[in-house]
This record gives C-alpha cells, structure tokens and sequence, in this order.
C-alpha cells in the first residue's frame, strides 16, 4: 500500500481509504503517512470484522466531534465539566414523516446519548447539549452534503 499524502495535501478533513488486502472488506485509512486505523465490514457480509463499518467510523466521528465541541465550550467558561461522554448510534429508519420521500424510503437516523459528568448546573447541561449541536460534524450532516467524484489514474505502483 502506497503511504503518499491522500490528495488535497494533508489538509483537514482529507483522508485515504485504501484495501488493507485482496480478500474481504479491510480498508487501511490514513492520513498522510499514518496508518492507525482500519474500517472492515462485519464477516456475515463477507469483511473479516477487523475494524468499524463506514457507518461505525461516521458514528465515532460525530461522537468525537460533539464531545470536542462541548469540551471545547466548557473549558472556556471555565465549567466544571470532569468528563463528557458522547455513544452514537446509526439506523435506517422507514420515512414515514417524510412528504418528498419515495414510498416505503428510508432515512439514516444518528441517535447521540450525552453524559456530563461534574458539578454542574441544569442551565449549564442544558446549554452544553445546545452546544452538542454545533459540532461540524453534526452541522455538515444535518445540512446534507454533495460528493464530487473523479477517477484518477494511478502514476505508480501503490498511489
């Protein structure tokens, strides 16, 4: 496997998703020439079950960011705010409520469950959940997004 930058030159929020062998699922993802994490599918969809799904690394990367994000905003009010803990969910979710859905769609439902822990108030805690919200993660998930795709030719073995 090539270990080049992704393209877009290391910049935030690129990456690279590359096969981590030639049987199953395994992706070797990285990130300029660090490669510590591994996405696999479950192995009763033929992945070998070796790291998360995509869906698994989008839940833990909307975890991340929300916990950041409250993390970021209590340290400077200076609350005290011991530790943040952010479980995220991913299901599909027949769209029932949904007036341009085709029938029987589905949607992608994210489901986050908070805990703060510290002495904190109930306006504090409320106003931390608010600030849960304002994760770029979760902004560029509830706005939707556009994927650009092109198909670039390989320059050498591995790129």
């Amino acid at each position: 496997m090539g270990r080049s930058a992704p393209r877009g030159k290391g910049r935030e929020g690129s990456g690279r998703g590359a096969e981590g062998g030639r049987y199953g699922c395994l992706q070797d993802v990285t990130r300029g020439a660090r490669g510590d994490l591994y996405a696999d599918e479950p192995a009763h969809v033929g992945g070998t079950d070796r790291g998360l799904s995509p869906y698994g690394l989008l839940s833990a990367s909307l975890g991340a960011c929300t916990s950041m994000t409250i993390r970021m905003y209590a340290r400077r009010k200076k609350w005290p705010l011991t530790h943040v803990r952010v479980d995220v969910s991913h299901d599909k979710v027949h769209a029932a409520d949904c007036a341009d859905c085709e029938k029987g769609a589905k949607i992608d439902r994210f489901r986050r469950e908070i805990t703060l822990e510290g002495d904190l108030d109930a306006e504090q805690q409320a106003r931390l959940l608010e600030i849960a919200d304002k994760c770029p993660v979760h902004r560029t998930l509830e706005r939707g997004v556009r994927v650009d795709t092109t198909l670039v030719q390989p320059t050498s073995a591995g790129e």
